[in-house]
């Protein structure tokens, strides 16, 4: 899970190299953590919200199969 974060982070942003993505494990439930630059922070959360959504969504799909739940948090 923590690739495809990456992926898509990394293709949302002016500033590829400065996306940070780490993976916490607690029991049935993975939290990911993604930073990015400041000025790339509007591109990676959208407008009201909706690319952020759009990342969970995406992530919660694949996590489906595995029975596990993802949080994904965006960080500054």
């Amino acid at each position: 899970m923590k690739d495809l974060v990456e992926v898509i982070a990394k293709s949302l942003v002016e500033n590829p190299d400065e996306v940070v993505v780490t993976q916490k494990e607690n029991g049935k439930t993975t939290v990911i953590e993604l930073k990015v630059a400041p000025s790339d922070m509007g591109k990676v959360i959208g407008k009201q919200g909706r690319v952020a959504k759009a990342i969970r969504s995406v992530v919660k799909a694949a996590a489906s199969k595995d029975d596990k739940k993802i949080v994904v948090d965006i960080l500054q």
